[in-house]
């Protein structure tokens, strides 16, 4: 009797584990992991891609201001991981997913068009801008400066370079020049712009060349951050920066009492979704 007993019971162990492992739960599944941005607007816009693309749910309204605390749906289990933006390449390779912002997904040899496996849209809410400190929109330098980056020479160098993983945002280009800034009375001086390497100094040095037709020094002055460049142009150390976009503006701003002004919206990077461990978009469903 206590042997039946004792087989039974085996029995039972051995069908309680196999409709334990039939059952089709997700406890135990692998967790997946991407990384985004964690700076206020780009791991908001990360966040966004991801919701447009069914991957996950945002709180009603939370917008341009999202974090991974306002997720309220996460479907898939998606693990996030937040990195210093210009940081996110370096770690592609140990996470499963990554999001770049294309001026870095550019500098680690990706091609946001053909590599990404989601991209975002064109807005032009993302476009980057020329900033300077509140105050200086109107002095003849600047001016100077926003007409040549205005420029047919600039569209068309970004188009033929960046083939969409950079996009134009200027709707009538200048000739690179502005009639009403006197080029005669800035022969001679410098003007410094803080920039992102790519593509914002590549571009730089484009428009570098239409103000030395006029004896104007372009000094550009590259950071791979997004803190420093506000500051140096806050603190009056620098005439200008390219490297952001309005959102990002609007809440350094906000949040570092900074009093920095766009005068120009000249190109979009679209963000994008790329694989490091993974290679499709399989894993995540």
């Amino acid at each position: 009797m206590k042997k039946f007993v004792a087989i039974l019971l085996a029995l039972v162990l051995v069908f309680s584990f196999a409709a334990c492992g039939n059952s089709g739960s997700d406890e135990g599944a692998a967790t997946i992991t991407i990384a985004v941005p964690n700076d206020t607007t780009n791991e908001a816009r990360a966040l966004l891609l991801l919701q447009d693309n069914g991957y996950i749910k945002l709180a009603d309204g939370v917008g341009i201001t999202a974090t991974i605390a306002d997720i309220v749906d996460n479907p898939y289990n998606i693990s996030f991981k937040e990195v210093e933006a210009a940081q996110v390449p370096n770690i592609l390779q140990d996470v499963d997913y990554a999001i770049i912002n294309s001026n870095y997904a550019i500098s680690a040899g990706l091609n946001p068009v053909a590599d990404s496996l989601v991209i975002e849209g064109s807005s032009s809410a993302y476009g980057n801008i020329l900033a300077v400190k509140e105050g200086n929109e109107q002095k003849p330098e600047i001016l100077a400066l926003k007409a040549a980056l205005e420029s047919q020479k600039v569209a068309d160098y970004i188009t033929d370079t960046y083939d969409g993983a950079v996009v134009s945002t200027v709707d009538n280009p200048t000739d690179g020049f502005d009639a009403s800034v006197d080029y005669a009375a800035l022969a001679g001086k410098e003007i410094s712009v803080a920039a992102s390497p790519t593509p914002h100094a590549e571009i730089l040095a484009v428009v570098k060349e239409i103000l030395a037709e006029k004896n104007i020094t372009l000094k550009i002055v590259e950071f791979t951050d997004y803190v420093q460049p506000n500051n140096v142009v806050d603190q009056g150390e620098i005439d200008a920066n390219y490297f952001q976009h309005v959102p990002y503006l609007d809440d350094f701003n906000a949040q570092n009492g900074t009093h920095i002004a766009s005068v120009s919206v000249v190109h979009v990077e679209p963000l994008g979704l790329y694989g490091g461990k993974q290679t499709t978009l399989d894993a995540i469903k």
